[in-house]
């Protein structure tokens, strides 16, 4: 019998009584912001039909965007098609210490974002967030839902 393989002791979260520390009271967060302030999310897709109850299965794209800063994030989102000028910006407050789940569908101002359309986006932010893109397929009675993490470049 072989010997047993010793585990890389991890880090501790905890401090020397076993608790974890207290964190910022401004941020929520520890030291270090989370996020970045530019996104995209090159893949882009609103079907032009639902199959289900609306509004919870109507078929969506979403970004999901989070706000770990003591700060009110100010959003703009930019959509890129491959046949037109961009539409935009579609502007969105994150509060502090919040997350918001964005729609596509739901964006309308200043046009709304046209069904069975490829497009791309590009989400700025004026403080860090982090962005997760969502997408709900009901066209069939059996669902796909896909989720990725947008891309982001180093700052």
């Amino acid at each position: 019998m072989e010997p047993r393989a010793r585990r890389a002791k991890r880090p501790s979260l905890l401090d020397s009584r076993g608790r974890l520390p207290k964190r910022s009271q401004e941020g929520g967060h520890m030291d270090k912001p989370i996020g970045r302030t530019r996104w995209a999310i090159a893949e882009g897709y609103i079907p032009g039909r639902s199959n289900g109850p609306e509004p919870q299965m109507t078929s969506h794209e979403t970004a999901c965007l989070l706000n770990a800063s003591d700060r009110d994030a100010q959003v703009a989102i930019t959509v890129y098609f491959s046949d037109r000028d961009p539409a935009g910006p579609y502007r969105v407050t994150v509060p502090a210490r919040r997350t918001r789940h964005v729609r596509f569908n739901d964006l309308t101002d200043p046009e709304p974002i046209p069904r069975d359309t490829d497009y791309a986006s590009v989400i700025d932010s004026d403080v860090p967030i982090v962005v997760q893109h969502t997408r709900l397929d009901s066209r069939q009675a059996e669902n796909a839902l896909i989720s990725t993490i947008a891309y982001t470049d180093r700052e």
